[in-house]
């Protein structure tokens, strides 16, 4: 869908900052084992956080099952952690869970998405974590960055490689965690290397997973192209995703023709 015969450019990308692979990175409870398994797990997961802000469950908590993506993905959570999702909590106290087997089955789900989630839920953040720098006054994503592509930051869906925080920010409106969609936001600002079809195909995610009043990740995109605009003028991918159309583009001109009016009227006359 977002590549061509006639693409005639070779694709860029474009940087801000870095974010790298930590070394110490600790993936979140997933198994295909026992009852008891799935509650040491949950347990091991709560005990192993560092965060001041983590999600403490309280004793007796009930673990709940979860089966993620097709795969059927297994993880385990306390229900009190995940009742501080609005979506979740609704679940939680649904006529379902009145049985003795606590299960939640999210087949169209990422695993790797839901992972992050979950890390969050219980720790404040999720991998790569954000650190603040003292010496230059700023935030950056722990190990000291550094570029866009590894598996922790990208989910190759079928219409190309997505954003993995694009990704969070559209679950945690579903989900109701506002705090994880100002986090997941903020985190998209502190990545490079970024293609312009990745750009694109997150773009074109952001724009059908997110309603018309939240305009805050669709004009973070919007300003990136624009930052970037010479790097896509030469995008064949662009000039394909231009022709296919959509609200993205109107946006986007709208977006540009602003701009220039700004520059415009900074210009001496």
């Amino acid at each position: 869908m977002f590549s061509s015969n006639r693409t005639r450019y070779q694709e860029g990308s474009f940087s801000k900052h870095r974010a790298s692979k930590s070394k110490s990175h600790k993936k979140n409870p997933s198994f295909r084992d026992s009852p008891r398994r799935v509650e040491r797990l949950a347990q091991q997961a709560q005990a192993s956080s560092p965060q001041s802000n983590q999600t403490s469950p309280t004793l007796g908590s009930a673990i709940i099952t979860i089966s993620v993506g097709r795969e059927q993905r297994l993880f385990a959570a306390h229900e009190d952690v995940l009742s501080h999702s609005p979506w979740f909590q609704a679940l939680c106290n649904g006529q379902f869970f009145q049985t003795t087997s606590k299960r939640i089955d999210l087949p169209d789900e990422e695993p790797e998405v839901f992972s992050s989630i979950l890390e969050y839920l219980y720790k404040g953040d999720y991998y790569p974590r954000m650190e603040y720098d003292k010496k230059r006054n700023s935030w950056n994503l722990e190990d000291g960055g550094g570029v866009v592509g590894a598996n922790e930051t990208v989910i190759h869906s079928a219409v190309g490689p997505i954003l993995k925080d694009t990704i969070i920010y559209c679950q945690a409106e579903k989900y109701g965690l506002q705090e994880l969609k100002k986090l997941a936001l903020k985190k998209q600002g502190l990545q490079s290397g970024i293609q312009c079809s990745t750009i694109l195909t997150s773009a074109r995610y952001a724009y059908a997973n997110t309603p018309d009043n939240d305009s805050k990740l669709r004009a973070h995109y919007l300003a990136l192209i624009i930052r970037a605009r010479h790097t896509f003028k030469r995008s064949g991918t662009m000039q394909n995703e231009m022709e296919n159309g959509g609200k993205l583009f109107f946006d986007l001109f709208v977006a540009m023709v602003n701009h220039m009016d700004d520059l415009a009227a900074k210009s001496p006359r």
